[in-house]
């Protein structure tokens, strides 16, 4: 019995969602639930860590971890005073943590995510449950995405094929048909480019429904460059990341630099679009899409996948009960759960791990 709060933060590090659930109704309850800017210059620190080659600094790579763990408990000490509830009705928290690497295709695999999970049980006085991805690479799998065993708790239909797409930096879907096992992917940049793109030519954080990429014209041919990026024609299961999807990445295939700053966007929009269509259609034909993450908020966008699927269904969510802003905070509050009752929340056929597998490491608060 008692509340678990789910902690995330994701590629696009627009913020801390945080979620407090009751998972003893059915369906769940969300008690409470707040997305907390990153602090600029602790945010600019940890940008600055992700895009680092080659030499990260021992000493800032340390603090950071500590300073991202007090974020984190802030967050959830705010959640929690503003829902009206004391830490001791809170039996865990889930936090997932800010993914520094995620690298399952070295010769040594590995997924490195921080956010001190000692500073966050220390502050907040309650169990913490983290490090959610490495036991999958252990045994051999990608470490992600592991949303689709909780897309296939609470969202899979006896009436309907879906396919739930989280559209965060990067595109990941979960297949859920009616007559087979879950599976899901990364299918490649959701907001990430993007992202990267408007921050760079105008210092916005994201474009805010599409607008700026309206502006623009998709450049036909850019986006058959994009789409010759050899991971978008590698079967599952597989996962990518900020590590190959990047400005560095966007610079060596725009060629000739006289295009429109807005084209590119423009083009970026349709890629994202491109890339999460064919997977749903590959993969899971005719289904209906739902889509959940920032991206979900993003109409234009929206309207572009759903040209891509036609005439499928295509809503975010909202419509399943759930709103798309906290899908991954509710999810890492229910992996906490699984793992302190001793239940595995990883799936071989989405990771491609040896077999499901407890995640998490335990971090008492007492």
């Amino acid at each position: 019995m008692g509340y678990y709060l789910g902690l995330m933060s994701g590629t696009s590090m627009d913020a801390i969602d945080a979620a407090l659930v009751d998972f003893d109704t059915l369906p769940l309850r969300i008690i409470g639930a707040s997305a907390t800017a990153f602090d600029p210059p602790l945010k600019r620190r940890i940008a600055a860590l992700l895009d680092s080659a080659d030499r990260v600094a021992l000493d800032e790579l340390g603090q950071i971890d500590v300073e991202l763990g007090r974020a984190f408990a802030e967050t959830a000490l705010t959640l929690l005073r503003g829902a009206g509830v004391s830490p001791d009705r809170v039996t865990a928290i889930g936090s997932h943590g800010q993914t520094l690497r995620h690298r399952p295709d070295l010769p040594t695999p590995f997924t490195w995510q921080i956010g001190d999970p000692n500073s966050l049980a220390e502050m907040t006085g309650i169990t913490v449950v983290a490090d959610f991805r490495r036991r999958d690479v252990a045994a051999g799998g990608q470490g992600a995405p592991l949303l689709p065993v909780f897309h296939d708790q609470v969202f899979r239909s006896n009436d309907e094929d879906r396919v739930i797409v989280n559209l965060g930096g990067i595109a990941n879907i979960t297949i859920l048909k009616r007559d087979a096992t879950v599976t899901g992917f990364d299918t490649g940049p959701a907001n990430r480019l993007l992202d990267a793109w408007i921050s760079l030519h105008q210092s916005k954080d994201f474009d805010a429904d599409g607008a700026w990429a309206s502006m623009g014209r998709c450049d036909d041919t850019l986006l058959a460059e994009l789409l010759e990026e050899p991971y978008l024609r590698l079967p599952p299961p597989k996962s990518t990341g900020r590590e190959l999807f990047n400005l560095p990445w966007l610079k060596s295939k725009l060629g000739r630099p006289s295009r429109r700053p807005e084209d590119v966007q423009a083009t970026l929009q349709q890629f994202t679009a491109v890339s999460v269509g064919a997977a749903a259609r590959k993969y899971a034909p005719g289904a209906s899409l739902y889509l959940c993450g920032g991206g979900a908020h993003n109409t234009a966008l929206q309207g572009a996948i759903a040209r891509q699927v036609a005439p499928s269904r295509v809503a975010t969510t909202a419509a399943l009960g759930l709103d798309p802003d906290y899908v991954e905070a509710v999810a890492f509050a229910w992996f906490a759960r699984r793992t302190l009752e001793g239940l595995p929340s990883s799936a071989a056929s989405v990771t491609g791990a040896r077999g499901a597998r407890i995640l998490g490491g335990v971090y008492r608060h007492a």
